[in-house]
């Protein structure tokens, strides 16, 4: 893990997006015009992003556990899914947008499995912002089908068991091919992670904010990012081997 400046270079930036429910009940509004609010704010962070040169942008878009909220609910979400997809197809393909979808896709509805694959096959040209949304997305349960994946490549013959190291386990993870956040960003003030990027962040930067996620704009990101890099990243080193760096 090459650590080369003081001031870090941000690659990755991942976001557990919290608050829009409250936001919405703060502006005596239903939940899903909080919902709807905040797919404004991931437009506008997304621009933000392509602007800060950061490559990885790492969205916390739906919880496996978030299947357990009222049907109605659920359904806004995936229809405010769908309509993001279309109205932002054109935008990520002028911004140089790839998007990438990671989680386990299987619980989604057909039409939106098509949505997404038809939507991260137009933007696969992407050179600018590789969007990561995690949807119907654990941690834990993506590191248990990392495990089984493992399991069954051992068995096949593919894999030596011997050899397993923690990069030959990683690849076999949703993220396999994309580099490890450099900042987590959880917003609402709530203070952990949620099962988000389990394996990933072990070495990640957290800012929380009390901002809720509607009401995070530009100005807000840039002021995590600015706390970012007054940060030293020692990754297990000593002060003294960081300046020999």
């Amino acid at each position: 893990m090459a650590v080369t400046t003081k001031e870090f270079s941000l690659n990755h930036l991942a976001i557990i997006m919290d608050g829009n429910g409250r936001w919405a009940q703060k502006s005596g509004l239903p939940r899903v015009a909080g919902h709807q609010q905040g797919v404004e704010t991931v437009i506008q962070i997304v621009d933000e992003c392509v602007s800060q040169g950061i490559h990885f942008l790492s969205l916390f878009a739906f919880s496996s556990e978030n299947w357990g909220r009222p049907r109605e609910e659920v359904d806004a979400l995936m229809g405010l899914l769908l309509q993001f997809l279309s109205s932002q197809r054109q935008r990520m393909l002028d911004d140089g947008v790839r998007l990438r979808v990671i989680g386990d896709l299987t619980r989604l509805s057909e039409p939106i499995q098509k949505a997404l694959a038809n939507a991260e096959k137009e933007t696969s040209q992407g050179q600018n912002l590789t969007l990561i949304l995690a949807l119907s997305y654990g941690g834990r349960d993506e590191i248990m089908r990392a495990a089984q994946k493992i399991a069954q490549s051992a068995l096949d013959g593919d894999l030596d068991i011997n050899k397993l190291d923690n990069k030959t386990f990683s690849s076999f993870l949703d993220t396999g091919d994309i580099p490890e956040p450099d900042l987590l960003i959880r917003t609402s003030g709530e203070v952990r992670i949620s099962n988000f990027l389990l394996w990933q962040t072990a070495y990640s930067e957290f800012y929380f904010t009390d901002v809720l996620w509607p009401d995070f704009n530009a100005a807000e990101l840039r002021k995590a990012l600015d706390d970012y890099r007054r940060r030293k990243r020692r990754f297990g080193l000593t002060d003294d081997q960081l300046e020999d760096l």
